[in-house]
């Protein structure tokens, strides 16, 4: 592309501090960013080139909200800034792996982006490790294309993650649908006797990470818990490749596989798509075709959990695995919600065992206590139930509705606290400062008032003395005058 626009936030966690400025030219995986917050995970250049501008630009959020942006124009060198290979990782500390991992800016790249050096340093053992080649949605093809073209580096990064978390079991998991990549998966872990390869049915939500993990391993994930809680990490394979090209190349991650499909599309296909790749650039690759559409729709992500981009200025970011362009017949406009008919469909659909009634009713009430209480943060969004409501009630709207104003209560109520500690802290401050400053005017006034008593003393002293000397003077006059006997 002739312009890219990198984000400097791409992951769930800390944004870093921008390292580069305006007219700077920048090496292919040069930081763009850095800190020291281990929740930080480095942007990079996606190719080399000039730093034209660090602005807002719309993101690749459902609100288009405008984020702070890098904006990159490629000078089509591409000459790569490479990080020291580690080619002998098992001789390397496992700190120093998960360095690399952060620096070199390895998300999860099948999910919500959690910076994959602390998943990959947990608190608890591991028992099982599986590698995730589970599409999560349908179109989306981009696991399936790199697990067909690039099993073995797939292999050497599970190999590294092996070398660092040490589990007692190794799966990767790949659709029953998919059996060219299980067959290359197969030939590439030929002679590894320590990891299972199975194929699971093809049904979505499937490749969702609880779902995966209770299919796997007949164990649930806590709805408030994390799935080291029950032993287990998960990586998607794509995340594998980055941390072996991480690893073994020096490579930080600047691109990734970007599925472009739809019915709008004339050629749809996968791509290798640098990040900061606006969207308009991969439509005209697959030849997009605006007669076929009433208005321009373009939805990152998969027809379930994706979003409607705001124009197409929008970048390719970390988690972006697909864009879908559809038809007038391929994805109808929802039409308008109708009252909920208690059918119980949705409730039926889930596949968190939830239920999806009384987490719509509560939310639209903005009833958010009643909404946790039904587990509201166990939904995973995956709008199987939303697709099921004869009614056309957008149920994950509200849902997400809800979250967002549960987080914003809870950060106004955060920051309230503060200010009601910094309020406190103050006037106990001011209280000292104003103790302090009355013991010292006491004590002045002690000092002052002794110092007056001994001038006071020190007077009547001098005049005593004056007057004992007088006095003696007297008595030595009288003692010297002449009696009347000597006259």
């Amino acid at each position: 592309p002739s312009v890219l626009y990198i984000p400097i936030k791409q992951h769930i966690g800390t944004q870093g501090n921008i390292c580069v400025v305006v007219g700077q030219h920048v090496a292919k995986g040069e930081a763009l960013t850095q800190s020291s917050n281990p929740f930080a995970v480095p942007v990079h250049a996606s190719t080399s080139g000039i730093i034209k501008a660090i602005a807002q630009h719309p993101s690749a959020h459902p609100s288009g909200i405008p984020e702070m942006t890098i904006t990159l124009e490629p000078d089509g060198q591409a000459q790569w800034q490479l990080m020291p290979l580690l080619t002998d990782y098992t001789k390397v500390e496992q700190v120093v792996l998960l360095e690399r991992i952060c620096q070199a800016g390895i998300t999860g790249l099948g999910g919500a982006g959690f910076p994959t050096h602390l998943k990959s340093n947990p608190q608890k053992p591991v028992e099982c490790l599986i590698i995730n080649g589970v599409e999560c949605e349908p179109y989306i093809s981009s696991d399936d294309r790199i697990m067909r073209e690039h099993a073995w580096q797939i292999k050497q990064g599970i190999d590294i993650l092996r070398h660092i978390v040490k589990p007692k079991q190794i799966i990767i998991s790949v659709e029953d649908n998919k059996p060219q990549a299980l067959d290359a998966l197969k030939t590439a872990c030929l002679e590894d006797n320590g990891i299972t390869i199975t194929s699971v049915p093809t049904k979505y939500p499937s490749g969702g990470e609880k779902q995966l993990i209770q299919i796997l391993t007949g164990e649930e994930v806590p709805h408030d818990g994390l799935p080291i809680d029950i032993g287990c990490l998960m990586y998607n394979v794509g995340t594998c490749f980055a941390i072996a090209d991480a690893v073994l190349h020096g490579k930080a991650l600047v691109q990734r596989v970007v599925t472009l499909t739809g019915q709008a599309l004339a050629q749809p296909q996968n791509v290798w798509a640098l990040l900061g790749t606006p969207i308009s650039h991969l439509l005209d690759i697959a030849h997009y075709d605006p007669s076929k559409q009433l208005v321009k729709k373009v939805i990152m992500g998969g027809p379930m959990m994706g979003f409607t981009v705001v124009n197409d200025t929008v970048p390719v970011v970390k988690i972006t695995n697909c864009l879908l362009v559809p038809d007038k017949q391929e994805l109808p406009d929802i039409e308008d919600e109708r009252a909920c008919i208690r059918c119980g469909l949705c409730a039926e659909a889930c596949p968190a065992g939830l239920l999806p009634q009384q987490l719509f009713w509560h939310s639209k009430a903005k009833e958010y206590d009643k909404a946790q209480a039904y587990n509201l943060d166990a939904c995973i969004e995956c709008g199987a139930c939303a697709y099921v409501c004869p009614s056309e009630i957008p149920l994950v709207h509200y849902y997400r509705k809800a979250k967002a104003d549960i987080k914003h209560i809870a950060l106004e109520k955060e920051k309230s606290e503060k200010a009601r500690e910094r309020f406190e802290t103050r006037q106990a401050r001011l209280l000292a400062d104003k103790q302090a400053r009355e013991e010292k005017h006491r004590l002045a006034a002690e000092a002052r008032k002794k110092t007056m008593d001994n001038k006071g003393n020190d007077a009547k002293d001098k005049i005593a003395a004056a007057l004992a000397r007088a006095k003696a003077k007297r008595a030595a006059a009288q003692n010297n005058s002449p009696s009347d006997s000597d006259k």
